[in-house]
Protein backbone atom coordinates (compact mmCIF):
# COMPACT_ATOMS: atom_id res chain seq x y z
CA UNK A 1 0.00 0.00 0.00
CA UNK A 2 3.10 2.25 0.20
CA UNK A 3 1.68 3.51 3.49
CA UNK A 4 3.16 5.27 6.53
CA UNK A 5 1.43 4.35 9.79
CA UNK A 6 1.55 6.83 12.68
CA UNK A 7 0.73 5.06 15.94
CA UNK A 8 -0.43 7.12 18.92
CA UNK A 9 -0.41 6.00 22.55
CA UNK A 10 0.74 2.81 24.28
CA UNK A 11 -2.65 1.07 24.08
CA UNK A 12 -2.27 0.20 20.39
CA UNK A 13 0.90 -1.73 21.25
CA UNK A 14 -0.29 -3.20 24.55
CA UNK A 15 -3.52 -4.53 23.00
CA UNK A 16 -1.71 -6.03 20.00
CA UNK A 17 -3.27 -3.65 17.46
CA UNK A 18 0.07 -2.45 16.10
CA UNK A 19 1.30 -6.00 15.48
CA UNK A 20 -1.95 -6.98 13.75
CA UNK A 21 -2.16 -3.88 11.58
CA UNK A 22 1.47 -4.05 10.52
CA UNK A 23 0.79 -7.60 9.37
CA UNK A 24 -2.37 -6.64 7.49
CA UNK A 25 -1.30 -3.33 5.95
CA UNK A 26 2.45 -3.95 5.40
CA UNK A 27 3.38 -0.27 5.83
CA UNK A 28 6.67 0.94 4.43
CA UNK A 29 7.28 2.80 7.68
CA UNK A 30 5.80 2.96 11.19
CA UNK A 31 6.22 6.14 13.24
CA UNK A 32 5.35 6.35 16.94
CA UNK A 33 3.99 9.54 18.54
CA UNK A 34 3.91 10.02 22.30
CA UNK A 35 6.15 9.46 25.32
CA UNK A 36 4.49 6.38 26.81
CA UNK A 37 3.82 5.06 23.31
CA UNK A 38 7.58 5.00 22.83
CA UNK A 39 7.99 2.89 25.95
CA UNK A 40 5.33 0.41 24.79
CA UNK A 41 6.81 0.36 21.28
CA UNK A 42 10.31 -0.38 22.56
CA UNK A 43 8.94 -3.16 24.73
CA UNK A 44 7.10 -4.65 21.73
CA UNK A 45 10.28 -5.07 19.69
CA UNK A 46 8.45 -4.06 16.50
CA UNK A 47 10.39 -2.31 13.69
CA UNK A 48 9.26 1.25 14.34
CA UNK A 49 10.73 4.75 14.52
CA UNK A 50 9.94 6.71 17.69
CA UNK A 51 9.37 10.46 17.69
CA UNK A 52 8.75 13.00 20.43
CA UNK A 53 6.25 14.96 18.35
CA UNK A 54 2.46 15.00 18.58
CA UNK A 55 0.59 13.02 15.89
CA UNK A 56 -0.58 16.10 13.97
CA UNK A 57 2.99 17.36 13.61
CA UNK A 58 4.24 13.95 12.45
CA UNK A 59 1.41 13.54 9.95
CA UNK A 60 1.72 17.09 8.60
CA UNK A 61 5.37 16.45 7.73
CA UNK A 62 4.57 13.37 5.64
CA UNK A 63 3.97 13.21 1.91
CA UNK A 64 2.08 10.39 0.24
CA UNK A 65 -0.29 7.93 1.87
CA UNK A 66 -0.51 7.91 5.66
CA UNK A 67 -2.90 7.06 8.46
CA UNK A 68 -3.27 7.45 12.21
CA UNK A 69 -3.64 4.37 14.43
CA UNK A 70 -5.22 4.96 17.83
CA UNK A 71 -6.96 3.02 20.60
CA UNK A 72 -8.97 5.39 22.77
CA UNK A 73 -9.93 4.52 26.33
CA UNK A 74 -13.50 4.44 24.97
CA UNK A 75 -14.77 4.45 21.37
CA UNK A 76 -16.10 7.98 21.89
CA UNK A 77 -12.85 9.34 23.30
CA UNK A 78 -11.03 7.71 20.38
CA UNK A 79 -13.33 9.42 17.90
CA UNK A 80 -12.86 12.76 19.66
CA UNK A 81 -9.09 12.37 19.55
CA UNK A 82 -9.19 11.74 15.81
CA UNK A 83 -11.41 14.78 15.33
CA UNK A 84 -8.94 16.96 17.24
CA UNK A 85 -5.97 15.73 15.19
CA UNK A 86 -7.94 16.15 11.95
CA UNK A 87 -8.71 19.76 12.91
CA UNK A 88 -5.00 20.51 12.57
CA UNK A 89 -4.62 18.86 9.15
CA UNK A 90 -6.17 19.14 5.69
CA UNK A 91 -7.43 15.58 5.89
CA UNK A 92 -6.91 12.44 7.98
CA UNK A 93 -7.44 8.71 7.65
CA UNK A 94 -7.89 7.55 11.23
CA UNK A 95 -8.02 3.88 12.24
CA UNK A 96 -9.74 3.69 15.64
CA UNK A 97 -9.18 0.19 17.00
CA UNK A 98 -11.36 0.61 20.11
CA UNK A 99 -14.46 0.75 17.90
CA UNK A 100 -13.24 -0.97 14.73
CA UNK A 101 -13.91 2.09 12.56
CA UNK A 102 -11.83 3.75 9.84
CA UNK A 103 -12.69 7.47 9.87
CA UNK A 104 -12.15 9.53 6.75
CA UNK A 105 -11.91 13.02 8.25
CA UNK A 106 -12.48 16.15 6.15
CA UNK A 107 -12.62 14.34 2.79
CA UNK A 108 -9.21 12.71 3.21
CA UNK A 109 -7.92 9.95 0.90
CA UNK A 110 -11.17 7.98 0.52
CA UNK A 111 -9.57 5.21 -1.55
CA UNK A 112 -6.97 4.62 1.16
CA UNK A 113 -9.63 4.59 3.88
CA UNK A 114 -11.66 2.09 1.87
CA UNK A 115 -8.66 -0.20 1.32
CA UNK A 116 -7.81 -0.19 5.03
CA UNK A 117 -11.42 -0.94 5.96
CA UNK A 118 -11.49 -3.89 3.56
CA UNK A 119 -8.20 -5.34 4.80
CA UNK A 120 -9.03 -4.94 8.49
CA UNK A 121 -12.74 -5.72 8.37
CA UNK A 122 -13.45 -2.38 10.06
CA UNK A 123 -16.41 -0.16 9.27
CA UNK A 124 -15.86 2.96 7.17
CA UNK A 125 -17.20 6.31 8.35
CA UNK A 126 -16.86 9.88 7.07
CA UNK A 127 -16.16 12.65 9.55
CA UNK A 128 -15.91 16.43 9.69
CA UNK A 129 -13.84 18.07 12.39
CA UNK A 130 -15.27 21.15 14.07
CA UNK A 131 -13.33 24.36 14.54
CA UNK A 132 -11.45 24.76 17.80
CA UNK A 133 -12.41 27.39 20.35
CA UNK A 134 -11.01 30.89 20.09
CA UNK A 135 -7.47 31.88 21.00
CA UNK A 136 -6.62 31.51 24.68
CA UNK A 137 -9.22 28.78 25.33
CA UNK A 138 -8.68 25.03 25.21
CA UNK A 139 -11.09 22.14 25.58
CA UNK A 140 -9.94 18.77 26.89
CA UNK A 141 -12.69 16.51 25.55
CA UNK A 142 -13.52 12.85 26.14
CA UNK A 143 -12.80 12.98 29.89
CA UNK A 144 -14.25 10.53 32.37
CA UNK A 145 -15.35 12.28 35.57
CA UNK A 146 -12.93 11.44 38.37
CA UNK A 147 -9.83 10.96 36.24
CA UNK A 148 -6.70 13.11 36.25
CA UNK A 149 -6.30 15.96 33.73
CA UNK A 150 -2.84 16.89 32.46
CA UNK A 151 -1.28 19.91 30.84
CA UNK A 152 2.29 19.42 29.62
CA UNK A 153 2.66 16.29 31.72
CA UNK A 154 1.53 17.88 35.00
CA UNK A 155 -1.73 16.92 36.71
CA UNK A 156 -3.77 20.09 37.22
CA UNK A 157 -6.89 18.52 38.71
CA UNK A 158 -9.67 15.97 38.39
CA UNK A 159 -12.30 16.00 35.66
CA UNK A 160 -15.88 16.62 36.81
CA UNK A 161 -17.39 16.53 33.32
CA UNK A 162 -16.74 15.04 29.88
CA UNK A 163 -15.22 18.33 28.69
CA UNK A 164 -12.75 20.44 30.67
CA UNK A 165 -12.46 24.05 29.53
CA UNK A 166 -9.22 25.92 30.26
CA UNK A 167 -8.37 29.58 29.74
CA UNK A 168 -4.88 30.89 29.16
CA UNK A 169 -5.68 34.45 28.12
CA UNK A 170 -3.44 36.52 30.39
CA UNK A 171 -3.68 34.00 33.22
CA UNK A 172 -4.19 30.25 33.43
CA UNK A 173 -7.38 28.95 35.01
CA UNK A 174 -10.06 26.29 34.76
CA UNK A 175 -13.31 27.61 33.32
CA UNK A 176 -15.41 24.49 33.82
CA UNK A 177 -15.35 20.73 34.21
CA UNK A 178 -12.36 20.56 36.56
CA UNK A 179 -11.77 20.18 40.28
CA UNK A 180 -8.43 22.06 40.34
CA UNK A 181 -5.28 20.88 42.07
CA UNK A 182 -3.64 24.14 43.21
CA UNK A 183 -0.22 22.55 43.62
CA UNK A 184 -0.46 21.31 40.02
CA UNK A 185 -1.25 24.79 38.72
CA UNK A 186 1.71 26.11 40.70
CA UNK A 187 4.07 23.51 39.20
CA UNK A 188 2.83 24.22 35.68
CA UNK A 189 3.12 27.99 35.96
CA UNK A 190 6.62 27.75 37.37
CA UNK A 191 7.79 27.37 33.76
CA UNK A 192 5.64 30.30 32.59
CA UNK A 193 2.12 30.66 31.20
CA UNK A 194 1.51 27.68 28.86
CA UNK A 195 0.48 28.24 25.25
CA UNK A 196 -2.84 26.40 25.19
CA UNK A 197 -2.77 26.15 21.40
CA UNK A 198 0.29 23.89 21.50
CA UNK A 199 0.19 22.47 25.06
CA UNK A 200 -0.05 18.69 25.51
CA UNK A 201 -3.44 18.15 27.17
CA UNK A 202 -4.97 14.80 28.06
CA UNK A 203 -6.97 12.99 30.71
CA UNK A 204 -6.85 9.56 32.30
CA UNK A 205 -3.99 7.15 32.99
CA UNK A 206 -0.93 7.37 30.75
CA UNK A 207 -0.61 3.57 30.67
CA UNK A 208 -2.64 0.79 32.25
CA UNK A 209 -0.20 -2.14 32.34
CA UNK A 210 3.08 -2.51 34.26
CA UNK A 211 6.39 -2.03 32.44
CA UNK A 212 8.76 -4.76 31.36
CA UNK A 213 12.03 -5.03 33.27
CA UNK A 214 15.18 -4.27 31.28
CA UNK A 215 18.81 -4.97 32.05
CA UNK A 216 20.67 -2.63 34.37
CA UNK A 217 22.67 0.09 32.63
CA UNK A 218 25.89 1.92 33.54
CA UNK A 219 26.77 2.10 37.25
CA UNK A 220 28.43 5.50 36.95
CA UNK A 221 27.85 8.65 34.90
CA UNK A 222 25.40 11.53 34.92
CA UNK A 223 22.30 11.82 37.11
CA UNK A 224 19.45 13.33 35.09
CA UNK A 225 17.07 15.63 36.99
CA UNK A 226 13.36 15.46 36.09
CA UNK A 227 11.34 18.03 38.04
CA UNK A 228 7.57 17.57 37.57
CA UNK A 229 7.91 17.11 33.81
CA UNK A 230 8.01 13.36 33.22
CA UNK A 231 7.02 13.80 29.57
CA UNK A 232 10.49 15.27 28.89
CA UNK A 233 12.31 12.20 30.19
CA UNK A 234 13.48 10.82 26.86
CA UNK A 235 15.31 14.07 26.17
CA UNK A 236 17.39 13.49 29.31
CA UNK A 237 18.22 9.77 29.44
CA UNK A 238 20.77 9.50 26.67
CA UNK A 239 24.15 7.83 26.85
CA UNK A 240 26.12 8.29 30.06
CA UNK A 241 23.10 8.51 32.37
CA UNK A 242 23.45 6.25 35.39
CA UNK A 243 20.22 7.25 37.12
CA UNK A 244 17.41 9.77 37.44
CA UNK A 245 16.54 12.17 40.25
CA UNK A 246 12.75 12.50 39.90
CA UNK A 247 10.86 15.20 41.80
CA UNK A 248 7.12 14.76 42.42
CA UNK A 249 4.81 11.78 42.94
CA UNK A 250 3.50 11.49 39.39
CA UNK A 251 6.86 12.38 37.84
CA UNK A 252 8.51 9.67 39.92
CA UNK A 253 5.87 7.13 38.85
CA UNK A 254 6.25 8.00 35.15
CA UNK A 255 10.05 8.10 35.36
CA UNK A 256 10.16 4.78 37.17
CA UNK A 257 7.86 3.19 34.61
CA UNK A 258 9.84 4.38 31.58
CA UNK A 259 13.24 3.78 33.13
CA UNK A 260 12.29 0.28 34.24
CA UNK A 261 12.47 -1.01 30.68
CA UNK A 262 15.59 1.05 30.00
CA UNK A 263 17.28 -0.44 33.09
CA UNK A 264 17.92 2.99 34.61
CA UNK A 265 17.39 3.35 38.39
CA UNK A 266 15.41 6.26 39.85
CA UNK A 267 15.79 8.23 43.06
CA UNK A 268 12.31 9.64 43.57
CA UNK A 269 11.29 12.44 45.93
CA UNK A 270 7.55 12.45 46.72
CA UNK A 271 5.17 13.93 49.27
CA UNK A 272 2.21 11.58 48.95
CA UNK A 273 -0.14 13.33 46.52
CA UNK A 274 0.07 10.81 43.68
CA UNK A 275 -2.81 10.58 41.19
CA UNK A 276 -2.30 6.91 40.17
CA UNK A 277 -1.74 7.76 36.50
CA UNK A 278 0.50 4.83 35.62
CA UNK A 279 1.25 1.30 36.78
CA UNK A 280 4.36 1.46 39.00
CA UNK A 281 7.66 -0.16 38.16
CA UNK A 282 11.26 0.54 39.07
CA UNK A 283 14.60 -0.73 37.81
CA UNK A 284 17.00 -2.41 40.28
CA UNK A 285 18.89 0.18 42.30
CA UNK A 286 15.88 2.53 42.57
CA UNK A 287 14.83 4.26 45.80
CA UNK A 288 11.79 6.45 46.46
CA UNK A 289 11.64 8.66 49.55
CA UNK A 290 8.65 10.51 50.97
CA UNK A 291 9.19 13.89 52.60
CA UNK A 292 8.28 13.75 56.30
CA UNK A 293 7.70 17.49 56.63
CA UNK A 294 7.44 19.91 53.72
CA UNK A 295 7.04 19.51 49.97
CA UNK A 296 8.82 17.38 47.42
CA UNK A 297 9.46 20.49 45.28
CA UNK A 298 11.70 22.12 47.87
CA UNK A 299 13.67 19.00 48.76
CA UNK A 300 14.07 18.03 45.11
CA UNK A 301 15.48 21.43 44.18
CA UNK A 302 17.80 21.26 47.18
CA UNK A 303 19.21 17.89 46.09
CA UNK A 304 19.61 19.04 42.49
CA UNK A 305 21.56 22.08 43.68
CA UNK A 306 23.75 20.47 46.35
CA UNK A 307 24.47 16.90 45.24
CA UNK A 308 27.15 15.97 42.71
CA UNK A 309 25.24 14.94 39.59
CA UNK A 310 28.23 13.23 37.96
CA UNK A 311 29.02 10.42 40.41
CA UNK A 312 31.41 7.55 39.73
CA UNK A 313 28.90 5.16 41.28
CA UNK A 314 25.10 5.34 41.41
CA UNK A 315 25.02 3.11 44.49
CA UNK A 316 27.40 5.38 46.40
CA UNK A 317 25.44 8.46 45.29
CA UNK A 318 22.22 6.95 46.63
CA UNK A 319 23.78 5.98 49.95
CA UNK A 320 25.36 9.40 50.44
CA UNK A 321 22.12 11.15 49.47
CA UNK A 322 20.16 9.09 51.97
CA UNK A 323 22.69 9.98 54.68
CA UNK A 324 22.08 13.68 54.07
CA UNK A 325 18.32 13.13 54.42
CA UNK A 326 18.24 11.23 57.71
CA UNK A 327 15.22 12.35 59.73
CA UNK A 328 13.72 14.30 56.82
CA UNK A 329 12.35 11.44 54.70
CA UNK A 330 11.15 7.88 54.91
CA UNK A 331 11.89 5.25 52.28
CA UNK A 332 8.76 3.99 50.53
CA UNK A 333 10.38 2.02 47.66
CA UNK A 334 13.76 0.31 47.99
CA UNK A 335 15.16 -1.76 45.13
CA UNK A 336 18.82 -1.55 46.10
CA UNK A 337 18.87 -5.29 46.57
CA UNK A 338 17.68 -5.96 43.01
Amino acid sequence: MNLVMVVHGPEAFDAGDATRLIGLLSPRRVLVAGVMARTAAEESGLPVTCTDERPSVVLAALSGRSCLINRGKTPESGRIFGEIVAGRLEGLVHVETSSGIVYCWNHADESLAREIAQLTGYALAPGTSTAARGEGVREVRGCLPGEAVFVNGIVIGTATAETVVLSGDGTFRAVSGLDPKPHGFEKLLRAGLPDLATAWCKSGPVRTIPPLQGERTSRGGRVAVIDHCGHTLYHEIGEGVCGVLAVGDDTTAVSGHICSHAGIPVFGVVDGDADAIVEPGYAPGSVVVEVVDGRDDDLGRELAATRDLNPSSWEEWVEETLCTLVGRVRIVVDRRGG
